[in-house]
Order: C-alpha cells, then structure tokens, then sequence
C-alpha cells in the first residue's frame, strides 16, 4: 500500500497540531509496512500512489485543490477531518474591528474574510485561495467531502459535528483515528530542571502556540498575582505578535514566557510541572495535554471540542471565556493528586502504533467496506 499524506502549503512554515499528527502519523504507518511521503504540493504526479490522504478540513482551500487533482488522477481519497467550529472563538475572544466583524457577520463569511485577510497581511495567494474566495470557504468543505471516499475523524463526536453541519456526510464511510502521543523513552528526570522552577513549588505549564485561539491571555488574568509560576512555551502565530505583546505587558512577577524551545526541553518542562492548561477556545484533542498527562502532569483543558471524549473525569475542564473557571480548575488540578489512572489511559489507548492501525482500517474501508 503506497499513501501520499497532504494538506496545507504552510504546514512545515506554520506549524501546528496538524502538523505532528501527519508526521507521526506517517513515521506509524511506516512502521507497519505502508509507504508513505508527506506532500503539500497542489498537484503533484500521483501515478506512483494508490490513495490520497488529505487533512484539516477547517483549511479547505489548498486540501480543495489536492482533492481535485487526486479525482482527475483516480486516486481515492481517505480525508482526517481535524473539524472544529470557531464561531465561539471568533465571537468572544477578538478584539477591535475583527471582533466586531465577527459578530455581524455568520460565520462561514467572517472565514471567507480571514482567507481574504491572510493573503493581503502574509501574502497566502495561490490557486486555492483563489478557489475559495470564489466559492466561499463553505463550500470548498462541502465540495471536498464530497470527494472523500472515507472520512477519519479524530473522535464520534468530531464525526457528529462533520454531519451536524454537512447532512450528505452521513452516508459516508468512516472511522475514528484517535489523535496520539510518543512516549520518551529516554530518561530525562536526573537532568537539572529547568530555570524559573521556584523552590519547592511545582510549576504550571501551557506548551502551545500563542495566540487568540489558545487563549493564553485570559489564563494569564486568571493566574496573576497568585502564588503559583506560570511557564508559557510555544511561538507566536504569524497573526499573534500583538497578541503576545499584550500578553507580556499583563504578566506578573509570577508568569514567566519562553517562546519556542526544544523538544527534549519541552519534555522537562512536563516533568518539572504539576498542572498543564489548555484553555483553548476550540480543540479536537490537544496534544500537548496528551504529552503532559503521559508525562504525569494533572490537566485543565478547555470544554469546548471533543476533549471530554479523550480524559473522560480524569481532567480538570474550564469555559476558556470565563478568568474565574480557569483560575478554580487550575487551583484544584494544583491540590490533587497526580492522576495516574490518566497516564496508564494514554500510554495504552492513545499511542501512534493504534492511530496508524486504524488509519489502516480507514485505508482498507475504502476497498472493500469491512476491516
């Protein structure tokens, strides 16, 4: 079985979620005998291919063109949805004339005219996105479900909320891919920890990208002042550096902000921490909450998305638009025990080896509809 994973031109330049999931996806894959390349070409030669694997609906316009090309060539088509609706980020969590935009408009528009947005300010021009704003961001979705031949939600309720939205996907074949995490073998808990570990205390953690979405500004209100550190690792969104400028001018003396840093240093991090929060405003699972459950971090994770399918009673979930829901989840998550019931769920249920055979089992539906 020979696969060719796409998704957007900007995968590698802009990293994300996305991002890890196809590579450890396909280094999975690999592992149990598939051939696979990860491709953001828009057309690329497919004659050396026998499926298509496409990700992230939510950025249809380049997927759109892969899609195409793959039905010119005849190649079926196997699509990781990675759906998530951003109205409530979009409504609630932006500021100034984008926040007032996004309330008078729906919100299939207000992505249209992020696209439009994204090619003047960074200049994200091509052929894809001249497709969408032709078509509107709606129906490229639309038109590239349509062209799936199997659907790989990260999770059933990301399944219902595709068919919530898109009705004709019901008559889809699907199945669910979970999201995943690698456990490090190596072992990092005799090497110094990290600075800004103050005395005794356990830090609190959020490794993420900053921006609106990840809504690290209201965790920092939620958090300053107490007596707590709070480490912030990640980089900012091409869109965010205003964001992250706001959020350094509003830190106290107890938040410290790292930027982007190693992975082996992220990994200590989650050792030297007793609480990570993801407050976002939209996740389909989190991956870093995956990475700090594993690593014997509590969790606060936002309760929006499909999270509470992941970490069932063993998170701490908080409404990402409310300072006060964040500071008391992470107060409790601080004061309890380390959920070690959470780490064994991860380790066993959660890990690359099931993600690549389910993506097998999608691949396989595609054939012959059965496992």
């Amino acid at each position: 079985m020979r696969v060719l994973l796409q998704s957007r031109v900007s995968l590698f330049t802009g990293p994300g979620g996305d991002t890890v999931q196809m590579c450890k996806t396909a280094k999975a894959l690999r592992q149990l005998g598939v051939e696979c390349e990860i491709s953001t070409d828009l057309k690329p030669d497919l004659s050396n291919w026998d499926i298509v694997h496409l990700f992230n609906l939510i950025r249809p316009q380049e997927v759109y063109l892969q899609a195409c090309n793959a039905v010119m060539q005849g190649k079926p088509i196997a699509l990781s949805t990675i759906y998530l609706c951003g109205s409530d980020y979009d409504r609630f969590s932006r500021s100034g004339v984008v926040g007032l935009l996004s309330l008078c408009v729906p919100p299939n528009m207000f992505e249209y005219a992020k696209v439009l947005a994204r090619g003047i300010v960074n200049k994200e021009w091509n052929e894809g996105t001249r497709a969408l704003l032709r078509h509107g961001h709606y129906s490229l979705e639309h038109k590239i479900l349509g062209m799936a031949n199997v659907l790989l939600p990260n999770s059933r309720s990301e399944m219902q909320r595709v068919i919530r939205d898109f009705p004709d996907s019901s008559a889809h074949k699907w199945v669910i891919v979970p999201n995943a995490v690698e456990e490090c073998e190596a072992d990092l808990m005799t090497e110094a920890p990290p600075p800004h570990r103050q005395g005794s205390h356990d830090v609190v953690l959020c490794v993420a990208n900053i921006g609106h979405r990840k809504n690290q500004l209201r965790l920092v209100r939620a958090l300053k002042g107490l007596d707590l550190p709070l480490v912030i690792v990640g980089q900012s969104t091409p869109n965010a550096k205003a964001y992250l400028e706001q959020i350094k001018r509003e830190a106290g003396k107890n938040i410290h902000i790292l930027g982007r840093v190693s992975d082996e240093e992220v990994r200590r991090w989650y050792r030297a921490a007793k609480v990570h929060v993801l407050a976002s405003w939209m996740e389909t699972t989190g991956l870093s909450s995956l990475e700090a459950g594993l690593e014997g971090c509590n969790l606060v994770i936002t309760d929006r998305g499909d999270t509470r399918e992941y970490f069932g009673d063993m998170a701490y979930y908080c409404d990402p638009g409310s300072e006060a829901s964040i500071r008391e989840a992470v107060l409790k998550a601080y004061s309890a025990p380390v959920c070690t019931a959470l780490q064994h769920r991860i380790r066993t249920e959660f890990n690359w080896t099931k993600t690549a055979e389910a993506t097998i089992k999608g691949y396989r539906q595609i054939y012959n509809g059965n496992d």
